[in-house]
């Protein structure tokens, strides 16, 4: 009887609680308040089945049969076999085969009315189903529908932010390096055991049968890795090209793997990931031979060790690194948490928090890594400073890092910026000065496109800087910009509001700007070009001949359409020979060989 008794007052102070994301209650009868009869008991099993099924999905909860919505006690007005039948509604109203996490299936009677109590667990192997495969998931007061993915999703990212302070059955201190352990622990505090360094970092806690280990201890410290987690590895593949092929057409030029301890994994996978960073040896400006790198290296190491420590060692994959021609690929497993965006990343609001809490705690207290959150911010600045940004994607059951290795700037584009040299711009200046080339007016919308970004406080610092320079004029004001756009029906932000120009000198930007294109040798001119035609695109095809150095498409003056012909002017004589010798038998268009320099405005011959 006191089994009984707790198990009334328990059920007393759930109605008292009223319905809630843990609680709800379902009525037993229907019809009008001064003639009420039973419900179907079909439709009461599959309101349990659905309630139950929900809880589940969710936090788990209490279900009650026999109560109105306001807590008044109805009761079931059933016989001893439909209760039987309601009863067992958690067993036959659920997808076949699945069993739910259920801890009360039972009826009890409160003021002289039987009340059917139902309580289940929140599942956590196992996403529930209605008989028809559907999925539902309690949600405030509300029987919600759910996507399966998500749930499985949430899942997953649960047992990943507790994998590495679980405990090792089984793991004890002779499976750890235990010299690596000492040196920590005299770093830590001089005379302090490796024992006691792994207690005080939170690594292990003593017990009734000796010291336990957590997962992370052994993920750091694992004289043989591949005993307790063989997927702590990083494997590196260089790719021939810009994209990954298989079968007959596989063009991966090497594919290296490191596994170890994250100690070693960090050491050995950058002694490996670094050989891939130089380009080739040249003999620099100042007469001696020198490494020119793809990538930035602090970029690089920052994306590794931030792969390390926070991809998700629960599952069964490893850290992969694609090194493409165009492009490096870092990729961890494991979607990113979902309390950090995309955006927040990029726009660097310093979002910051580990799926492996004791892992990074440990990492950073020994300088292999900054504060939670510098790692990107750094990345940014090392790869802004190559006139870059890294990207960063995320799917279901990865997060990924790219680093493009974009081409160098063309001769013109350097000697363009080689103007400016004394007045050490950053990287976004350069971007917005690398606009102005030939006299180019810009728009703010131009401004924030070359930037990459859609902060306000970035573009007003680096435009600013430029003005007090006088490298940037103003040769429309916002005013002026809106009044032009109104009449045109256009953007304000779409008006050019700024021209470029060299301070204490030649302000003619235009003429300035062309004292680059006057050592053009030789073009090629083309006719019968596509009528979407850009410059960009016929840069990017005729590089490969030599260097480009002024691109010019005709343009009809009333419409501004492309006329389909044009010139592509190249440094050197050898250069537009090779593309015409090169194409001459096999372009979409007309092409011959012009002599020499001509204004844009003339006519070819």
């Amino acid at each position: 009887m006191t089994d009984i008794l707790s198990l009334q007052e328990r059920v007393q102070n759930t109605i008292r609680l009223g319905e809630s994301h843990f609680r709800e209650f379902k009525t037993a009868s229907e019809g009008k308040p001064e003639n009420k009869k039973p419900r179907l008991v079909t439709h009461i099993c599959r309101d349990i089945g659905e309630a139950l099924v929900a809880f589940s999905n969710a936090d788990g909860g209490e279900l009650l049969i026999g109560v109105e919505d306001d807590g008044q006690i109805t009761g079931i007005p059933h016989n001893n076999d439909d209760i039987t039948i309601m009863l067992n509604a958690p067993n036959t109203h659920i997808f076949k085969s699945q069993q739910l996490p259920l801890i009360f299936s039972t009826q009890v009677i409160i003021d002289g009315k039987i009340i059917l109590f139902f309580q289940v667990e929140k599942g956590i192997s196992t996403i529930y189903q209605l008989p028809d495969g559907r999925c539902v998931r309690r949600k405030d007061k509300a029987t919600m529908p759910a996507d399966f993915r998500e749930i499985q999703l949430e899942r997953q990212e649960q047992r990943s932010r507790e994998y590495d302070r679980q405990f090792v059955d089984g793991a004890t201190v002779s499976d750890l390096d235990i010299t690596l352990i000492q040196q920590l622990a005299n770093e830590y505090f001089m005379g302090l055991s490796a024992e006691r360094y792994l207690q005080q970092a939170g690594l292990a806690e003593y017990a009734v049968n000796g010291l336990r280990l957590r997962r992370a201890t052994v993920l750091l410290f694992a004289k043989d890795i591949g005993r307790w987690n063989p997927h702590s590895h990083v494997r590196i593949l260089r790719v021939n090209g810009t994209e990954l092929k298989t079968g007959e057409r596989y063009n991966v030029l090497s594919d290296e793997f490191v596994q170890g301890n994250i100690f070693k994994l960090i050491e050995d996978a950058w002694s490996r990931l670094r050989v891939y960073l130089t380009s080739k040896t040249e003999f620099g400006a100042d007469a001696k031979f020198e490494q020119k790198f793809l990538y930035p290296e602090g970029a690089c190491f920052e994306a590794l060790i931030n792969a390390i420590a926070h991809r998700d060692y629960s599952t069964h994959n490893g850290i992969e690194i694609y090194i493409y021609d165009d492009r490096m690929e870092v990729r961890n497993p494991g979607a990113l948490l979902s309390t950090i965006t995309i955006q927040d990343l990029k726009e660097l609001r310093g979002a910051h928090e580990s799926r492996n809490v004791l892992i990074a705690k440990i990492l950073r207290e020994n300088k292999y890594m900054r504060e939670l959150g510098e790692g990107v911010r750094r990345m940014f600045d090392l790869m802004n400073d190559e006139m870059t940004v890294p990207e960063f994607h995320s799917n279901g059951s990865s997060f990924w890092v790219i680093l493009p290795n974009k081409p160098l700037l063309s001769s013109k584009q350097q000697a363009w910026l080689d103007m400016f040299a004394e007045y050490n711009l950053s990287a976004n200046q350069k971007r917005i000065v690398l606009l102005g080339m030939n006299g180019r007016e810009i728009s703010q919308d131009d401004i924030y496109q070359a930037m990459q970004t859609e902060e306000l406080r970035v573009y007003n610092e680096e435009v600013t800087s430029l003005r007090k320079k006088a490298i940037l004029v103003e040769i429309r004001n916002q005013i002026a910009a809106k009044n032009y756009a109104h009449k045109r029906n256009i953007k304000p932000s779409k008006i050019p509001r700024f021209r470029v120009q060299i301070p204490n000198g030649d302000n003619n930007v235009l003429q300035q700007s062309r004292k680059l294109t006057r050592n053009r040798k030789c073009g090629i001119h083309l006719e019968n070009l596509p009528a979407d035609i850009t410059r960009k695109a016929l840069e990017d095809s005729f590089s490969e001949y030599g260097d480009v150095n002024y691109i010019y498409l005709a343009r009809d003056e009333n419409t501004k359409k492309l006329k389909g012909f044009g010139t592509i002017w190249f440094n050197t004589e050898q250069s537009a020979k090779k593309a015409f010798d090169a194409l001459k038998n096999n372009a979409p268009f007309n092409i011959k060989l012009v002599y020499p320099y001509r204004p844009p405005n003339s006519k070819p011959k």
